[in-house]
């Protein structure tokens, strides 16, 4: 069963860095794209950033580009989410997702909590 566990949010002010951290178990995780989405109060979630299981490539929102940063370390099953010059539109729950074999993302963390204070 896959399961994926995300750590590193918190409360920080604008301007400020955070790292997020996506533990992955329950199969082969270089296999799989990973993928980070958020979700702002009263507000659809959506994507942030993606990358591939190999890790070679990366795509960002448009309002993260330059400044937030996704990678991966295949041999700790873990994927991460690099976040700097935060904003205070950045608060929001963020989501690592991860892709099944038909590319879709169908696996889902729990969420962690990213507020940013002006």
């Amino acid at each position: 069963q896959v399961q994926l566990v995300e750590s590193g949010g918190g409360l920080v002010q604008a301007g400020g860095s955070l790292r997020l951290s996506c533990a992955a178990s329950g199969r082969t995780f270089s296999s799989y794209a990973m993928a980070w989405f958020r979700q702002a109060p009263g507000k659809e979630r959506e994507f942030v950033a993606h990358i591939s299981g190999s890790g070679t490539s990366t795509r960002y929102a448009d309002s993260v580009k330059g400044r937030f940063t996704i990678s991966r370390d295949n041999a700790k099953n873990t994927a991460f989410l690099q976040m700097s010059s935060l904003k205070p539109e950045d608060t929001a729950v963020y989501y690592c997702a991860s892709t099944s074999v038909s590319g879709l993302y169908a696996y889902w963390g729990q969420g962690t909590q990213v507020t940013v204070s002006s």
